[in-house]
């Protein structure tokens, strides 16, 4: 018999403690050839990493998103935000995604895998939709980042709406796009080394 548990709503996930985010001063922006070799260098040291995309929004019916504008990978310790506009660091993200020996964590990334895939051009590998995890374990529905928090850490995950539906697409990112880009992917590897632990 399956055991199902209650996903906690958004009034009581509202009353828990803050989730520890990282700062700036862990998350590295990368936006040259130079900036992405030392992230795969730094990111090959480890076996999993959390894995997320952003996209710069659409705003009306039948428009085409040209996105992922950026790839977040995250280690426990720090943060790597990718842009894509340098052919260079495209080359590295599509290859550290594409490699089999390490495990991409993240939420609902049916749509991720299929943008990468095709401005990419390579099919993400090793990659582990936590909220298949959580339903094995007899959570109802997409668990989603913010449940996750809740449930693993008793903590709540703080997303800005703002950030969310912010131009991913400008060459200069601001300080509140890459804490939230970052920490969307470390609360992935947090959220990972949980289940695992």
């Amino acid at each position: 018999m399956n055991t199902r548990h209650a996903t906690p709503d958004k009034e009581q996930i509202a009353l828990l403690e803050p989730f520890d985010r990282l700062g700036l001063d862990r998350i590295r922006l990368v936006a040259t050839a130079s900036d992405a070799h030392d992230a795969h260098a730094e990111l090959s040291a480890s076996g999993a990493w959390g894995f997320d995309t952003e996209s710069k929004p659409t705003f009306f019916k039948d428009q085409v998103s040209e996105g992922p504008h950026v790839v977040q990978l995250a280690t426990l310790d720090k943060a790597w935000v990718f842009q894509l506009h340098d052919l260079e660091c495209r080359a590295v993200v599509a290859h550290l995604l594409a490699h089999p020996k390490s495990t991409k964590a993240g939420f609902g990334l049916g749509d991720d895998k299929k943008r990468i895939a095709s401005k990419l051009g390579v099919e993400p590998v090793g990659v582990l939709e936590l909220n298949t995890i959580f339903r094995e374990r007899g959570y109802r529905k997409d668990m989603g980042v913010k449940g996750a928090v809740a449930v693993m850490f008793n903590r709540r995950f703080i997303k800005s709406r703002k950030a969310t539906t912010s131009n991913w697409a400008n060459p200069r990112l601001t300080e509140a796009q890459l804490i939230y880009a970052a920490n969307d992917a470390y609360a992935a590897i947090r959220v990972y080394h949980a289940l695992n632990a």
